[in-house]
């Protein structure tokens, strides 16, 4: 960097001209710290470091089976495994599990969660996913969905879902396979067998998926019918991550969501609709312009319930390929994926029976399509 020395004697045209070119670089230097992420990437070193992203879910190193260095950094919508050294044997458990999560894992809820739920209560869990593949690893992409009798947020669950996006290497899932099984439009290899004090039942992808929205409640229910759950057990948690057992630096996902629907009543019966877990307290109307590569989005909230809303904030997630450019009448973040809208100082509240739009451009690639599942302050909204 050039240095101004004071001995110097400058013409007082060149002092206007640095003073310009100084104004410049500070409004420039502004831009760039106002475009800047609200939140800093945080890389985890701890084997059970933990971190939140988005105010809702939890980030998890969750290295368990290995004494080597694994490292994962957290970002505004997901993970990505930065350091994963060593191995282990391809016939054994693997070394690790970095995941993302929505409720609650041992002793670590996520913020806002309603986990555990009953699974007679849950309506729908909508869930979304983008992954990240790496070569020259041994791993699996996978989900793991947990249920247990009751309604504990602490320790080992009675059994286990996993739900494998893709499958490198000579490793296969616990216990043996016992057929074929179409779940959520896809059919899947079922492999079933015990983890020491928990059953586990796997459903494997022939090939890779990297991306996919789905309801976590499609393979709950496939369980719950081959015996290995009840529907008065719990819904506790909804993770989305890897399990390396060779190397692994580089796996990501890229994005995230999780949402469980409540509102139906423990044992089946309807809820009186004027009462708690009754009728829906917000409607969304998504209307939208479409053009070769771009769209607009104008989004209109209605509150339905008898009381306020105060700091609304609109959740949904965008379909893969789709990012937000530019948005107006309410914060919209991050830019692709899970992404929550939070309103302005002057249209933080809805009124009974009120209602507020707000809109956003954005680009696609691929078919367009729109999202669904919006949530207002964690209350599912219906769609006009």
């Amino acid at each position: 960097m050039r240095t101004l020395r004071p001995q110097a004697r400058t013409p007082r045209g060149l002092l206007g001209a640095l003073g310009a070119v100084l104004a410049i670089f500070t409004l420039v230097a502004s831009l760039v710290t106002a475009a800047a992420p609200a939140q800093a990437d945080t890389t985890l070193c701890e084997p059970f470091g933990t971190t939140t992203i988005q105010g809702r879910y939890v980030v998890q190193n969750n290295r368990w089976g290995s004494s080597a260095t694994q490292c994962v950094t957290a970002t505004d919508t997901g993970f990505r495994v930065t350091q994963a050294d060593g191995s282990v044997p391809t016939n054994g458990a693997p070394k690790s599990y970095p995941s993302v999560f929505n409720g609650c894992h041992y002793t670590t809820c996520s913020p806002g969660t309603n986990l555990p739920a009953r699974l007679d209560t849950v309506s729908r869990a909508p869930s979304s996913i983008s992954y990240g593949f790496v070569d020259g690893a041994v791993y699996n992409a996978s989900y793991d969905i947990w249920l247990d009798p009751t309604a504990r947020t602490d320790g080992v669950n009675r059994t286990e879902i996993m739900i494998w996006f893709n499958r490198v290497g000579p490793i296969q899932p616990i216990g043996s396979p016992v057929g074929t099984a179409t779940v959520g439009g896809r059919t899947w290899e079922v492999w079933s067998g015990g983890n020491g004090s928990n059953d586990v039942l796997s459903f494997v992808a022939p090939s890779a998926i990297t991306g996919w929205s789905f309801d976590v409640m499609d393979f709950v229910r496939a369980t719950v019918a081959r015996g290995l759950a009840g529907e008065d057990w719990y819904l506790t948690s909804v993770q989305a991550g890897f399990e390396p057992w060779q190397n692994g630096a580089g796996l990501a996902v890229n994005s995230f969501s999780s949402t469980v629907e409540t509102g139906g009543t423990p044992g089946g019966e309807d809820p009186d609709p004027g009462g708690p877990g009754g009728a829906t307290a917000c409607a969304v109307s998504y209307g939208t312009n479409v053009w070769q590569g771009g769209f607009t989005a104008d989004v209109t909230v209605t509150n339905t319930g008898t009381a306020p809303v105060d700091g609304w904030r609109l959740a949904f997630t965008l379909p893969s390929g789709q990012r937000i450019t530019n948005a107006w009448n309410a914060s919209v973040t991050p830019t692709s994926g899970a992404v929550t809208a939070t309103g302005a100082s002057h249209n933080a509240r809805i009124a009974p029976g009120g209602s507020l739009s707000f809109g956003f451009q954005g680009t696609y690639g691929g078919a367009f399509t729109e999202p669904t599942g919006f949530r207002l302050n964690d209350t599912a909204c219906t769609t006009m």
